[in-house]
């Protein structure tokens, strides 16, 4: 069983604040062991956000950092709204959100920085879920979003 927020602090990673919802939504929703947490982007420590198109304004390692920073929001949302991280088992799927240019086509490597940041924090088993990696248009000019499944113990 990994300790996520003890594996966070020996991989020397800070969490962002978590953001207030946006919209009429809740950020996270528990049925049985299982965790939905709604799309999160990529906030700064400073609450400022990574935006840009991937494609126009950033580049594909640009948009790798920014959704491995979502990754760090998720982490800070999840403890914010329960209380610990501690109640993480695995990851179960992904759904990775890239504002791109329609001739970007560098999806599943951009998200790779929220899957690469889940498996150094969970461990190989169970830091590696399903995924999905795709373009669209995102809120805010945002560069990325991602919305994701979790079990609990």
């Amino acid at each position: 069983m990994t300790n996520v927020e003890e594996r966070i602090k020996e991989l020397g990673l800070q969490l962002p604040p978590a953001p207030p919802a946006g919209g009429v939504y809740k950020p996270v929703i528990i049925v049985d062991n299982m965790l939905y947490v709604s799309g999160q982007g990529p906030v700064r420590s400073d609450q400022s956000l990574i935006k840009g198109k991937l494609g126009l304004d950033l580049t594909t390692e640009e948009g790798y950092q920014a959704a491995r920073q979502v990754g760090l929001t998720m982490l800070s949302t999840i403890k914010d709204q329960l209380g610990e991280l501690s109640t993480i088992k695995r990851l179960v799927k992904t759904l990775g959100m890239v504002n791109s240019q329609p001739d970007f086509y560098e999806h599943p490597q951009v998200i790779n920085g929220f899957s690469d940041l889940m498996v150094e924090v969970l461990g190989e088993d169970f830091g590696k879920g399903a995924r999905s990696a795709v373009g669209m248009i995102l809120p805010g000019n945002i560069a990325v979003e991602v919305e994701a499944i979790f079990e609990l113990y």
